[in-house]
């Protein structure tokens, strides 16, 4: 840990302006154990500047098995403190954080105090710190507004006066936090709290405003993608893509459109721990009279309002099961490109909401093939980097290539689509390379440079390699990562007030981290999917006061997953006969693109080389997409399916060879390969019934327990439901209105596509499914340990 203390002694002022109170809470907050806060109000701009640095310490604090003791007192008083402030406060609750409110009544309130404690896990260590003065919390009176703020520092022996008065105070707040006055925050009492309150209109006549507006308000792109939204919902489609680069606002439109649909009970479900506090904290700021909380880990709150879900740990039966199907009206699964995983899918195929909402930043259709799929293939709204920089809602950006000349790329071994770390870091781990970075970061760069690096070794000696050559130059470099003493927030903070240039990261600003002062991107690492080197462009997109532009200096070296960034740069089109392309970059106004002439020269090597087998088209898309494609995406993406099935028989069959495939699954292929290419890829349909039908039977998991053709018909009206256009140009209309438990509609359905599916093929002349008992099966036997596998 670093010094708790920032300079030596106490009773030093902080007056505001370019003495900020939030430099000093936010260096605190990385390095206490124990931390008391008691403010008479708190708003939200406030609190957006504290809350991530705390989550970051608490989560810090339990990984050293000594939890962050916290403990936050606000107060009710002349109702200015912001109702969506305390739901984001609720969030941290837990048997270590303590927030409470003080009922005013008829008494003022006007305490402001911030106090830090450090003690190791022995208790064997002390130090600490007091701010008392008038600062709230609100953005203007933690930044630049003039408030005054003591500082009290405990000193020891315990005897000695400034120990005294450090302790004072500290059972001063005990004896306020404990005051009879005092209430344990909770959803009821902000609930009422909503009811009763009359928000302050007050406000100064500058760009400080003291109180917040309730009404937060969608912005011009917001307002298109709620119009396309809703004139979704009245086609009839109950589920639907949206595609907004990073930056424009996914999750704020999210919690507008979930308002706008007057939703009762909202799930959000996210992979990673930060978009699920960033996504809480913007649902609480528009509704912020539903209560919210998590389902992660061991955190299972489920009777809120709006729930926000890690899909490691909704996307398990235990815990899906535990909801009626229809709990949720309206749910939001975030980072959707993620979706073609088998929990992502456990949750979509389970609930069934009003709506479902799936938001990702991934541009093209290529990408979206498989996943459009997953909400019945209705793409309802799309803006991509293009469209946010002409709408000027993200800031122009400039690109420099530079040849990576200092490491070999074709020494370093390549296995499923990835670099081996190990032999990549060796590569990168030296002096040459450093400086080579160095020259060309000190020739392009801006104020504020955010580096992307691969590993913590790696970060950590190109931190030290910058620092050496800053000593000459006066600048700064800091790495941040998972096990660094100073926390990314209070980094961010230090970068933004220019007292450090550079942070080299790993792994910690790629999602759900907004840095909108950042106007360098230093890309160290080859980034060999798409969606992660468009993840690392837009960190530095977001349009920030006195930020024109943005920097980005990219390493590109010799090998072929480079290609990918052709297609995001817009100059895929690369002619390998002639020295100059033909057709200019299709960019946005004002960007600019600088690529090393090596790296052309490079590219068109490579495409004069690539070879168009089926396998090399389908690991080409794998690299590219990032993961593995989906036949959908093969498909999407123009590639060849006869050329498939000339050269390996299926599709199937191509999938087993690669490397990436265990081999129960390759066993799975070799034992059912008539089955799945027969009755799969190639059966014989004029209509979509069969594979309704097949979606239908593996959600009621009907390999392992074969349904009755009630529940298989009533389940397949359910999956036709997603699919408007099918059904009102496939089905009879005599059965468009029929109801899932209609005879009617289980007498149509028995005849197609359940007879159908159950008369042999006419290739070999078996029939794959029967009817039995009443039940609908597979007429072939799967080995238990071999059905999730076939059903995936």
């Amino acid at each position: 840990m670093q010094s708790l203390l920032l300079i030596k002694y106490s009773n030093v002022l902080t007056t505001g302006d370019n003495d900020q109170l939030l430099d000093k809470l936010l260096h605190a907050i990385s390095n206490a154990t124990a931390i008391d806060i008691a403010v008479s109000f708190i708003q939200p701009s406030g609190l957006e500047l504290l809350i991530p640095a705390l989550q970051e310490a608490i989560e810090k604090q339990n990984k050293l098995e000594y939890p962050l003791t916290l403990r936050i007192l606000t107060s009710d008083y002349l109702d200015i403190t912001h109702p969506s402030a305390l739901r984001e406060l609720l969030s941290l609750q837990s048997d270590s954080v303590s927030i409470k409110i003080f009922q005013s009544g008829n008494k003022s309130f006007h305490m402001k105090t911030y106090i830090f404690v450090r003690t190791d896990n022995n208790q064997s260590f002390y130090e600490g710190s007091a701010f008392v003065g008038s600062n709230n919390i609100s953005k203007s009176a933690l930044t630049d507004a003039h408030e005054w703020c003591l500082r009290y520092d405990y000193q020891p022996p315990e005897d000695s006066k400034e120990a005294q008065q450090f302790n004072h105070i500290r059972q001063k707040f005990d004896e306020i936090f404990n005051h009879e006055a005092t209430t344990i925050l909770s959803d009821e009492w902000i609930a009422n709290y909503i009811k009763i309150r009359q928000a302050p209109q007050i406000k100064t006549t500058d760009k400080n405003v003291l109180f917040e507006e309730d009404i937060i308000t969608p912005n011009n792109v917001q307002q298109q993608a709620l119009l396309a939204l809703a004139d979704t919902r009245q086609q009839g489609f109950i589920s639907g893509l949206v595609v907004l680069a990073t930056g424009m606002g996914k999750t704020y439109l999210a919690a507008f459109d979930a308002k706008q649909m007057n939703a009762k009970r909202i799930l959000f479900v996210a992979h990673r721990d930060e978009i699920l506090k960033q996504a809480l904290n913007t649902f609480a700021k528009v509704l912020p009279e539903k209560s919210s909380g998590f389902y992660k880990g061991n955190i299972q709150e489920k009777n809120k309002g709006m729930l926000f879900a890690s899909v490691q740990t909704l996307g398990k039966a235990k815990h899906y099961q535990q909801f009626a199907t229809d709990h949720f009206d309206y749910i939001v699964v975030d980072e959707f490109h993620h979706a073609s995983a088998k929990t992502y899918k456990n949750i979509i195929n389970y609930f069934q909401p009003q709506f479902l909402l799936g938001l990702t930043a991934t541009p093209e259709r290529t990408d979206q093939a498989d996943i459009l799929s997953l909400c019945s293939n209705n793409l309802v709204f799309e803006r991509n980097l293009i469209d946010g920089i002409n709408d000027k809602i993200l800031v122009t950006f400039s690109y420099f290539g530079i040849w990576d000349e200092f490491v070999d790329y074709s020494e370093i071994p390549w296995r499923n689509g990835k670099f081996d770390p190990n032999a990549l870091e060796a590569q990168f781990a030296t002096k040459q390379r450093a400086k080579h970075v160095f020259d060309n970061w000190i020739k392009h760069k801006q104020s504020r440079t955010l580096a992307f690096c691969i590993s913590i070794k790696h970060a950590e000696f190109m931190a030290e390699e910058f620092n050496q050559k800053f000593n000459q130059q006066g600048f700064k470099a800091l790495a941040v990562h998972s096990n660094s003493a100073i926390n990314r927030f209070e980094a961010l903070h230090l970068l933004d007030k220019s007292e450090i240039q550079v942070i080299f990261s790993v792994d910690l600003f790629n999602e759900g981290v907004d840095l909108p002062r950042i106007d360098t991107i230093l890309m160290l690492r080859p980034t060999e999917s798409k969606i992660l080197f468009l993840q690392q462009l837009g960190r530095g997109l977001r349009i920030a006061t006195n930020k024109l532009h943005l920097i980005v200096i990219d390493f590109i070296g010799n090998h072929k997953s480079f290609l990918n960034k052709t297609d995001v740069l817009g100059i895929s089109d690369i002619d390998a006969e002639k020295k100059q392309a033909d057709k200019q970059p299709h960019l946005a106004n004002g960007c600019f693109v600088n690529i090393d002439p090596r790296i052309i020269d490079f590219w068109r090597s490579l495409v004069k080389k690539i070879k168009y087998t089926a396998e090399e088209n389908y690991l080409e898309l794998k690299n590219h997409l990032g993961h593995r494609p989906t036949l959908t995406e093969f498909y999407r993406a123009g590639c060849d399916i006869q050329q498939v099935n000339k050269q390996h028989e299926s599709w199937f069959n191509l999938v087993a060879k690669q490397d990436d495939i265990d081999l129960e699954a390759k066993n799975v292929v070799t034992t059912h390969h008539d089955f799945l290419l027969h009755a799969v890829q190639a059966t014989s349909m004029t209509k979509s019934f069969k594979m309704i039908l097949l979606e239908a039977l593996l959600e009621l998991n009907g390999l392992r327990k074969p349904p009755t053709l009630e529940a298989l018909a009533e389940k397949s009206w359910q999956v036709l439901q997603r699919y408007p256009f099918l059904k009102a140009t496939e089905l009879a209309k005599n059965v468009q209105n029929c109801k899932a438990t209609d005879k009617l509609w289980l007498t149509y359905w028995k005849k197609n596509p359940i007879h159908y599916s159950t008369v042999p093929d006419k290739k070999t002349k078996i029939n794959w499914f029967i009817v039995e008992n009443g039940c609908f099966k597979a007429n072939f036997a799967i080995a238990e340990h071999q059905v999730d596998i076939l059903h995936d």
